[in-house]
């Protein structure tokens, strides 16, 4: 039998990592092959569940047509090689010049795709369904550029268990003969989970009193027709999938946008419900960027590389992110925006950027001599940093009630709206740009098991939810249609802090914003949010079962008196290429995960070019982790 690779989830992050085990396979296979790889997924192979073409047009991507690729560059420091390949934007300005039909889906293409194609730039927010032609051509191609030896076969069902016939593992698939394979890699993305048991216990409720209430899933899964036209609905959560939410539930029943000055007016069809939503923040997360650098890329990392983490590893910890790391970690980001400042826009600053990065450099984030620094140097507020602010954007704000409210929220989401979309305001695509290489680094910190449990529990979820909300926001048409629709009365914030609880046989919300004011009445709750990570809580048959067998774990995370401070719901993974950790705490040498549902945190399945992605690095790291597993690899070794 040839060496075989079952890869459990065939979306862009299963697909990423074909590409690199066929970019090392002739390196670390004897003589590059014979070697099987099967694509286990019961979503169209190539986009997956999230961009499957089968979902409405009207959903778009949060990432322009330019910064979206699945494939290594030059920028790409990696083992194994680098296999250039197009991004979606080149992909797409390929289509336009020459055309080639086999490139989209073969079926439920509408003439609104080939419009739509026709219409990109390298600065348009596709729609999901045209990102899912890309990536279906992205599988197409990586397939076809595959070593000689090295064969592709794609099982479209669920695989359901995972046992061991000494070292073959055996995959065993809904409907179909089992596999039998060397190693496997689960990669399936993001997993349903069944609800906590607080979100358990508001299902009971609601259906004791008769009310409704949607625990967190995927919104483009949900069955919004229990959501009726007219009515109250309480939301929570102010997310991308709040977004997706708003897309189906307005202009998804009919409704349309008109320009009305520099704005949108919203015109109803009558079919829409009444929003009323809030979240921790309280805000929307920040839009995405319009613009590009006017200045070169910032030079990273300065503050916060490999060296300055390496330090912290050597350490021994236990490491304190908030207090250790952070510090660092803001200077790193504020870094990026102060290097476009000072260099796409010397007229706004007074001193040269030289003289200016000399003295930062020598200065502590938050000292008041870094204050007096950039009090000097930059005369506009408008122009610093202000991490509190991109943090908590409703800090400071109260209103009586919640029409008091809606002016003050809607000014703060519009000028920061204006801030992501005036070239005048590039300072924040330079700290994004610094906010990705922090990222990456945080990473490999929170990985390497220096951080202390604390610091794990609370603020690597802090750090995950700050960047969340300023690096992965919605497009600004986005942001402009909300605006629209809470002016037109059928959205409305209910600020920071939202809290909920049921009462006199109704749902009740109000918030920390809206202290002292009558709570928000409704018979309907949706929680705008995918399940919160769960191994032991996923409804997908193979991770249950491994969990079941002890053969995955949960990071469980424990006080040093043995409390536990919070159970992650994450496989544990070894952090250098994602061999899974059983609860006995052994890595497994045939079982690998990668993805949002691990201990690792990449950020996204595909990523901007020219960025030294952490998610292509790490995807080599994990193939050529699963080659070197196989019996073929260890006998080229040897």
């Amino acid at each position: 039998m040839s060496p075989a690779i079952a890869i459990v989830g065939a979306g862009p992050r299963g697909v990423g990592i074909l590409e690199r085990i066929g970019a090392s396979a002739p390196e670390l296979l004897a003589a590059g092959g014979p070697l099987d790889v099967h694509l286990v997924d019961p979503y169209p192979a190539g986009a997956g569940r999230i961009w499957r073409h089968q979902q409405s047009p009207l959903l778009a991507m949060n990432s322009m047509a330019a910064d979206v690729t699945m494939f290594t560059d030059s920028s790409v420091v990696c083992d194994g090689p680098i296999r250039p390949g197009p991004s979606f934007w080149e992909w797409a300005q390929h289509l336009q010049d020459f055309g080639e039909p086999p490139a989209l889906p073969p079926e439920g293409v509408g003439p609104e795709l080939a419009a739509e194609l026709a219409a990109v730039t390298a600065s348009t927010f596709p729609s999901r369904r045209l990102q899912s032609a890309y990536l279906g051509w992205v599988l197409r191609e990586v397939i076809a550029d595959l070593p000689p030896g090295v064969r592709v076969h794609l099982h479209a069902t669920r695989a359901t268990g995972l046992t061991e016939d000494g070292p073959t593992q055996v995959l065993h698939l809904e409907g179909a003969p089992p596999l039998l394979v060397d190693v496997v890699v689960l990669a399936s993305g993001h997993l349903d989970a069944a609800p906590t048991p607080g979100e358990q216990a508001l299902v009971e409720r609601a259906a004791e009193l008769g009310l409704r209430y949607l625990p967190p899933e995927q919104t483009t899964d949900s069955d919004l027709s229990v959501l009726k036209p007219g009515e109250t609905v309480l939301v929570r959560g102010l997310g991308l999938a709040f977004i997706d939410l708003v897309v189906l539930l307005f202009e998804g029943r009919g409704g349309r946008f008109e320009p009305d000055g520099d704005g949108l007016r919203y015109v109803p069809s009558g079919a829409e419900p009444r929003l009323v939503a809030g979240s921790p923040r309280g805000a929307t997360y920040h839009s995405k960027t319009h613009y590009a650098l006017r200045a070169d890329r910032p030079p990273l990392p300065r503050f916060f590389g490999p060296d300055v983490v390496d330090a912290l590893i050597a350490s021994g910890g236990p490491v304190e992110l908030r207090d250790q790391a952070w510090p660092l970690m803001a200077k790193e980001i504020a870094w990026g925006w102060y290097h476009e400042l000072f260099l796409g826009h010397p007229g706004r600053v007074r001193v040269p950027w030289a003289e200016f990065a000399a003295r930062y450099a020598e200065l502590d984030w938050d000292s008041p001599a870094m204050a007096a620094l950039l009090a000097d140097a930059v005369p506009d507020p408008v122009d610093r940093i202000d991490f509190t602010a991109l943090d908590r954007p409703l800090d400071g704000l109260r209103a009586r009630d919640l029409a008091a409210l809606q002016p003050l929220v809607r000014e703060r989401i519009a000028e920061d709206l204006r801030q992501h979309v005036d070239p005048a305001h590039t300072p924040h695509l330079g700290a994004f740009v610094a906010m990705l290489s922090v990222y990456g680094e945080t990473t490999r910190l929170a990985g390497s098991g220096v951080l202390s449990q604390r610091s794990r529990a609370f603020d690597l979820a802090w750090w995950q939810g700050f960047f969340n909300s300023v690096a992965s926001g919605p497009p600004g048409f986005r942001v402009r249609e909300l605006l629209a629709l809470s002016r037109a009365g059928f959205v409305d914030f209910l600020g920071a802090g939202m809290w909920v609880d049921v009462a006199d046989g109704e749902f009740r919300a109000g918030s920390a914003t809206l202290e002292g004011a009558p709570p928000v009445t409704a018979r309907v709750l949706v929680d705008a949010r995918l399940p919160e990570p769960s191994a032991s809580r996923t409804g997908d048959p193979l991770l249950a079962a491994l969990v079941r067998d002890g053969v995955v774990s949960e990071d469980v995370l424990t006080d040093t008196d043995g409390t536990v401070l919070r159970n992650t719901g994450l496989i544990r993974v070894r952090p250098a290429d994602g061999a899974v950790v059983d609860a006995a705490g052994r890595v497994h040498p045939r079982l690998f995960a990668v993805g949002p549902h691990t201990t690792v945190k990449v950020a996204g399945a595909f990523t901007r070019p020219g960025m030294n992605a952490q998610s292509l690095r790490y995807n080599d790291a994990v193939a050529r982790a699963v080659l070197r597993a196989l019996p073929a690899a260890r006998e080229a070794a040897a």
